[in-house]
Order: structure tokens, then C-alpha cells, then sequence
């Protein structure tokens, strides 16, 4: 069985960190791939990479990038045995939980309609046109396509689930040139003060920091001067200065720590030195856009509420309510 190459995988990204003045990042990077896939390999990995590999091989691959899925198409129809292969290696990296995506007529209903939260944030962002994003805790990088979609020039996602990594290949597999990538990486494991992207996404992570201010300190970091913030997490209602800390879990999942009010999630981003800090949206969370699906069979929101109060979590904390906020490095 072959064994997944991470080095002709991430080799021309490195080599364009290299030419472009990040020779640090890249160094770096060797190792901690070298660390994540030579060393200490994943006990799943064959088995996730045996899937990317029995994809059908498809020619002239075209991509839709600015609809709610990410969608492929090939210019004559894959007949039922290619159909059969593309869903049975599909199948075989679930669950996909961000999306949707349409691979040639195959729908993947994901756990998330990750395009409501997009379709919420996009009417406030600078003109993407061009710029360099970073998308941190990218998932399976569905937003990342769509930023590209959006005419980005270049778009590097960082997500740690290896998982996540092979669902995003499966769409790279058949757009091989296109200027987006993700890394299999943490937030700290970046170099300090990259300065080095126009826009710096982090949605759905503060949350799952201990520290919320040093996360914030971080994504200023990647941005050059000018930059700009799109940050999206979870909030309560509550006066400036007041966040919720769950006793333990909140929502079923153990690693959530700060839950602020959006006046103290602006005076944190003032405190961390960003400037014009906006919110602008806020929306509850439903069970119409995280839920179990066939491509996701196992518990979603809707087993995370309480049953006879769905506005509370189950452990009786109030329901998930999502805000975005803007703001830019001086």
C-alpha cells in the first residue's frame, strides 16, 4: 500500500514560503511535518490516505467556488462504476462535518451548513480581491474555497485534524494549481509576529483557548499593518466585562472556556491593541444548520439542548449564540 508523501503534498508551498521571504515558517514547517507524519503518524492515516487515492482519476476539472457547495464538475458525466468508487472513497473519510461540497453530482450533506455562517460574514469584508488570508481552524477548508471563490490571491488554512486534511485534499486532488493549501498545524506553532496576511480569519476557535487574549495577541500577529480581523465565536448576553466560564462542559464539549458578551469581546480587542472593532452579526445557532446527516451520524446540536427548554444547553446554559466582529492592526 503507498504511504501518504507529505513531502510532494506540501513540498511547493514550502518552497514558495522559502522564496517569498519566510524561510523561518518553512524551516519550521519541515519539522513539524516531519514530527506529525514520519515520527508520530496517525493511527488512521493509511486508511484516510487509501481513500484520497481511489478517487477516479478525472480530467479538465472545473470548479464552482462562489455558491453554498463547493462544487467540481467534469466535462462528460462519470458513468455508474466512477460514481460507485467517488462516493465509496467519499464515504470513507467521514464524517464531514463543514461544507457542503458537491463532487460531480455527489451531494455531501455536512454537519454544518458552513455557507449560512459565510452568506452572514461576507456582506462586511474588505474586497478580497488579491489579498493573502489565513484561516485559522479552517476545518475541512470549505471557507477557504470560498474565500478563493471570492478572488483571493493566496489562502493557507491551519487545522490540527488530520481529518479535515484529507477531506480538503479530496477537493485539492482535482484543483491541484489553485493558491490554497492547509496545514495539519496549531495556532502556536506558527512563528511569532509573521505579519505576513491582509486578512486573518479565526471562526469558531476563541472559545477553545484558555486564553483569549493571548489568541487575539497571536492573530495580530499574522496580519501585516492594516490588516484586518474577521472574528467569529460563541456569546452570551451580559453587560461589558461579564463571560461566561462553563463549570465543565458546555454544549457537550469539554474544551470550551470563555463565553463573552460582544461588549467585552470589543474592549478585549481593543485591549489587544486593534482598532475599529465592529460587530456585525450575531445569530443563534439552530438545529436547521448543525445537525446529523447521513455524511455526520453521530450526535449534533439538537442532542446538545435540553430537551424540555431547546434555548438552554443540556447542562442548562444558554443556547449557542454566534457573533462576528471586524477590526484592523494600526
Amino acid at each position: 500500500m503507498a504511504t501518504f508523501d507529505w513531502q510532494s503534498t506540501f513540498g511547493p508551498l514550502l518552497t514558495e514560503l522559502t522564496q517569498s521571504g519566510q524561510a523561518l515558517w518553512a524551516d519550521r514547517l519541515r519539522e513539524q511535518l516531519t514530527h506529525r507524519f514520519d515520527d508520530n503518524p496517525h493511527g488512521d492515516l493509511a486508511r484516510w490516505f487509501g481513500a484520497l487515492q481511489s478517487l477516479p482519476e478525472l480530467a479538465e476539472v472545473s470548479a464552482a467556488l462562489d455558491r453554498s457547495a463547493i462544487t467540481l464538475r467534469s466535462p462528460t458525466p462519470l458513468n455508474e462504476p466512477q460514481q460507485a468508487e467517488l462516493e465509496a472513497a467519499l464515504r470513507g473519510l467521514m464524517p464531514w462535518r463543514k461544507g457542503p461540497f458537491d463532487f460531480f453530482g455527489t451531494h455531501i450533506d455536512t454537519e454544518w451548513r458552513s455557507d449560512w455562517k459565510w452568506d452572514r460574514v461576507l456582506p462586511y469584508l474588505s474586497d478580497l480581491r488579491g489579498r493573502r488570508i489565513l484561516d485559522v481552524g479552517c476545518g475541512s477548508g470549505y471557507h477557504c474555497w470560498r474565500m478563493l471563490g471570492e478572488g483571493a490571491g493566496r489562502v493557507i488554512g491551519i487545522d490540527p485534524g488530520l481529518l479535515f486534511l484529507f477531506q480538503f485534499l479530496s477537493v485539492k486532488r482535482y484543483l491541484p494549481d489553485a493558491p490554497v493549501d492547509l496545514l495539519p498545524v496549531r495556532m502556536e506553532d506558527l512563528p511569532d509576529q509573521l505579519q505576513a496576511f491582509d486578512t486573518t480569519f479565526s471562526m469558531g476557535v476563541l472559545y477553545h483557548r484558555r486564553s483569549p487574549l493571548d489568541h487575539l495577541l497571536e492573530l495580530k500577529g499574522t496580519l501585516r499593518r492594516g490588516g484586518e480581523l474577521v472574528l467569529e465565536t460563541l456569546v452570551v448576553d451580559g453587560p461589558e466585562g461579564y463571560s461566561l466560564m462553563p463549570e465543565d462542559r458546555y454544549g457537550q464539549m469539554r474544551n470550551v472556556w470563555f463565553l463573552p458578551s460582544c461588549d467585552t469581546l470589543l474592549r478585549w480587542l481593543d485591549r489587544t491593541g486593534f482598532r475599529n472593532a465592529r460587530v456585525v452579526d450575531v445569530t443563534d445557532t439552530t438545529t436547521e444548520e448543525q445537525r446529523s446527516t447521513d455524511w455526520m451520524r453521530f450526535n449534533s446540536l439538537a442532542d446538545f439542548l435540553d430537551p424540555n427548554d431547546p434555548g438552554k444547553t443540556i447542562e442548562g446554559y444558554p443556547g449557542p449564540k454566534r457573533a462576528t466582529l471586524i477590526a484592523e492592526k494600526p
